[in-house]
């Protein structure tokens, strides 16, 4: 966070910290920390962008899981799933504003 004012949280935690968090459950933490965060915008963009980002994944899992093109591809999707996870992670700790495409724009009009 070196030197980055990242303001206050209704959480009482520190904002990197809050963001974070909002990941580390997928789309379940991202609502969690959405609903509870109320004035701290970097952590409620994080928050959303878990929760668009997570959510899509889990139902494009769950439809995969549904097809037979689903036992070729779900493994890459857990992959992809999982770096992904790690990297907004660490960014969010960081306290930088990392905005993926798409999830990214939905998640700043929302937060």
């Amino acid at each position: 966070m070196e030197g980055k004012d990242l303001g206050k949280t209704s959480t009482g935690m520190q904002p990197n910290v809050a963001a974070l968090l909002s990941y580390l459950l997928g789309f379940i933490t991202g609502i969690i920390f959405y609903l509870i965060e109320k004035e701290n915008k970097f952590v409620r963009f994080h928050a959303m962008q878990s929760i668009v980002v997570f959510g899509a994944l889990f139902v494009f899992s769950w439809i995969l899981g549904i097809t037979m093109i689903g036992i070729f591809l779900i493994p890459i999707l857990s992959v992809i799933s999982l770096i992904l996870w790690i990297l907004l992670m660490i960014k969010a700790y960081q306290g930088e504003l990392f905005k993926l495409p798409v999830a990214g724009d939905i998640a700043e009009k929302n937060s």
